[in-house]
């Protein structure tokens, strides 16, 4: 009964209108799972390829016909017959079908799709919800969202070089309570950037504002201002946490801040995000340095591994061999989890045990292009990995994750588990360099 019976794909869109990939799983039984794979906008050179058509007269070359013939043509008449509890044996023989490093052959679209159309059709099989088939009865920590409030870099049109300015709910007793404090945040915030009179030309790609800054410090201070103006203490309430996103910016070893005309060696830059976190109340630095400037990364760790959460995005591409050098240099003490860095929900899950094993904050994460698909909610949960970052409350392809741990919370109930701010505790014992 729980054996592949048939397996499709089609290409639909994601957020920002791009095509994207669709897998549908049915199995003997006539149970159904269903899985659309998201994009990134600010892609790391490391991660897993997303196969696109290229065809400049089709989708201006975004078309995914191909990772959706891979999956029709290449991987079904392979998998039709396997079994789909077998999650583990599956997600391998996708790997060695493709046969690449990383997955260029198929594409990590076409076999993401599978690989979590598979974890839907068994947890619908079995009959229980999908972060229980995944993480078994212990999964119930609810995770503390990271919500991005004002956008930069590739998320925003540029206009400063800094990705994300988020704001960290460490006060909020439940998920519920984390929830209403980011709506008091985001509105306080919007109607901070009218009285100022910022040039705001529309949403970012991940539903915060991206105004018209004439520097990142600026784009800092302006969502502390919201913090306060919400009615929230920062700090003790409310904190900020921030995506660089700098390998966007990095060229000839020097960090190019092109809007406020100037360029900084890593040193500079780590002395910067150094001053930061003394002054505001930072508690999370993404990305802080370059996806290759190992140097660079040295440096600010040194500084503020026993700070604050240090998270290695393009540094990781939640690869366990690209974690395992940073756990070997003492690099960083946080990975960002996304699911089609890798390609495979097997991989992910390798990557957020291997971060587990050896101090490392796992937080899950959405992508800049999404889609309606909520799996990452019930991932985050399945893994208890105690933090998720999606977006702003924005866009329903943000709100179906935040609307499915609303659900997760009131199905858990009491045995729901939130830790908000404590989940920072575990950094103690990761130590200092």
């Amino acid at each position: 009964m729980s054996r592949i019976q048939s397996l499709k794909a089609r290409q639909v869109f994601d957020s920002r209108g791009h095509p994207t990939v669709e897998v549908e799983m049915c199995l003997r039984s006539g149970v159904m799972g269903r899985a659309i794979v998201p994009s990134g906008a600010s892609t790391g050179r490391f991660e897993a390829l997303e196969l696109r058509d290229g065809d400049a007269a089709s989708f201006s070359g975004k078309g995914v016909s191909q990772a959706v013939a891979n999956v029709n043509d290449r991987i079904a008449p392979d998998i039709v017959g396997c079994d789909a509890l077998n999650q583990a044996a599956l997600d391998q023989r996708l790997v060695e079908l493709d046969g690449t490093e990383n997955k260029s052959s198929l594409g990590a679209n076409a076999i993401l799709g599978v690989s979590l159309a598979a974890a839907r059709a068994g947890a619908a099989l079995v009959g229980i919800p999908l972060y229980t088939y995944l993480g078994g009865v212990t999964a119930r920590r609810l995770p503390m969202p990271m919500v991005n409030i004002l956008s930069g870099g590739l998320h925003a049109g540029g206009q400063i070089e800094f990705q994300d300015f988020l704001m960290i709910p460490v006060g909020a007793k439940s998920y519920s309570q984390a929830l209403e404090m980011t709506f008091a945040v985001y509105n306080a915030t919007r109607r901070l950037i009218k009285e100022k009179g910022y040039a705001l030309p529309g949403l970012a790609d991940e539903g915060g504002f991206g105004p018209q800054f004439q520097s990142n410090r600026e784009a800092l201070e302006v969502l502390l201002e919201g913090i306060v103006k919400a009615g929230y203490a920062p700090e003790d309430e409310v904190s900020i946490g921030l995506d660089v996103a700098s390998s966007h910016f990095y060229a000839d070893g020097r960090y190019e801040l092109a809007a406020e005309r100037r360029t900084l060696s890593s040193l500079q830059m780590a002395d910067m995000l150094e001053e930061w976190v003394e002054k505001y109340p930072l508690v999370s630095i993404e990305d802080g340095m370059a996806e290759e400037d190992w140097k660079g990364w040295g440096i600010l760790s040194r500084k503020l591994r026993g700070k604050v959460q240090l998270i290695g995005d393009d540094l990781f591409t939640t690869s366990t061999a690209r974690l395992q050098q940073g756990i070997d240099r003492g690099i960083a003490n946080a990975v960002l989890v996304k699911v089609n860095q890798i390609g495979t929900l097997t991989e992910t899950l390798e990557t957020v045990e291997m971060a587990r094993r050896h101090g490392y904050l796992p937080v899950i994460s959405a992508r800049s292009g999404e889609t309606e698909d909520a799996f990452i909610a019930d991932l985050a949960v399945a893994t208890g990995a105690g933090q998720i970052k999606i977006g702003s409350i924005a866009r329903s392809s943000r709100l179906a994750k935040y609307n499915q741990l609303v659900r997760i919370e009131e199905e858990l109930g009491p045995a729901g588990v939130y830790e908000g701010a404590r989940v920072f505790d575990a950094l103690k014992h990761i130590g200092t360099l």
